[in-house]
């Protein structure tokens, strides 16, 4: 386990965390694939809607609790959700793939 973050994926979770999707936005590749709960989002126009909109509908606190590089290009972030959706607590794991200091793919479950 490393405990520092590629600063890719640090200005993604700082800006998803901030609802700042502009920014979170920018740290995706034109061709970024993102899936979550079991939708796939394609591009830069989808990867947008799944910024806007992912939990956008419960107040949640995010708590990361671990990070691994598994090599140059793929990270696993441990991340704890808690909060007013079903069940109340997630525990997720966000599997990014990074080239050229992009994420190209996003897999969170």
């Amino acid at each position: 386990m490393t405990t520092s973050l590629h600063p890719t994926i640090r200005t993604y979770l700082d800006a998803h965390t901030a609802d700042d999707h502009e920014t979170a936005l920018r740290t995706f590749s034109p061709t970024a694939v993102v899936t979550d709960q079991g939708e796939t989002f394609r591009g830069t126009d989808d990867v947008d809607r799944f910024l806007r909109e992912a939990g956008s509908e419960y107040t949640y606190t995010s708590e990361e609790r671990g990070v691994e590089q598994v090599d140059d290009e793929h990270w696993v972030v441990a991340i704890r959700l808690e909060g007013d959706f079903p069940g109340g607590v997630a525990d997720l794991s966000y599997r990014f793939t990074l080239v050229d200091d992009l994420i190209t793919e996003l897999s969170i479950g």
